[in-house]
């Protein structure tokens, strides 16, 4: 279990739109609060944002910062949860793309789980790194130059990504430890 110090002062930004799969923002942020973080839901909906559990809709969610106010500069790490309906949402946002961009341009870490990682595509983030997803976006991930891998959590450089719900575990183990290194890496060259 993560010492309750590890991610002191670390603020991380949760990245959402409607219809993140819930237990892919619910764990890893109680794992990142538990650790010390600050975590903070940003999305381009106003108020509330509205999860998606399994089959059908779940609870709905207090957005803490408006996306048209997020600065990647303002933060430490990024957390992209999946759900299909999310980040197919999101990549069609210029204003989230630049977002999850400018975090890589900095070279924060990031980490993305299920069908996250299509933010990463759409912010071109995964050229030459092994990646790891939800096998239905896999072409997807090779199309736009990753080595796309079947394993429960894929972690290069400053890039932490996972499949699904079941390799939460692992994800939450190795999105912590990325967190918690200091300093940045070299901006991810496009």
């Amino acid at each position: 279990m993560p010492s309750s110090e590890n991610l002191k002062g670390k603020k991380v930004a949760i990245l959402v739109a409607d219809g993140f799969e819930e237990v892919e923002l619910t764990r890893p942020r109680k794992a990142l609060d538990d650790a010390g973080a600050e975590t903070v839901v940003v999305s381009p909906a106003k108020g509330m944002v509205k999860g998606w559990n399994h089959t059908n809709w779940g609870k709905e969610l207090k957005v803490d910062m408006p996306l048209s106010q997020a600065r990647a500069e303002e933060f430490d790490a990024l957390l992209l949860p999946g759900g299909v309906m999310n980040p197919d949402h999101l990549r069609r946002e210029p204003a989230a793309v630049r977002f999850v961009r400018a975090f890589f341009d900095a070279g924060k870490p990031a980490a993305a789980i299920c069908h996250g990682p299509w933010m990463l595509v759409e912010a071109d983030a995964v050229r030459g790194r092994e990646v790891t997803s939800f096998p239905s976006i896999r072409t997807d991930l090779k199309n736009a130059g990753a080595r796309w891998v079947d394993k429960e959590v894929a972690v290069d450089g400053n890039l932490v990504t996972s499949r699904k719900p079941d390799d939460i575990p692992a994800f939450n183990r190795e999105m912590i430890a990325l967190f918690a290194k200091s300093g940045v890496e070299a901006p991810v060259a496009r």
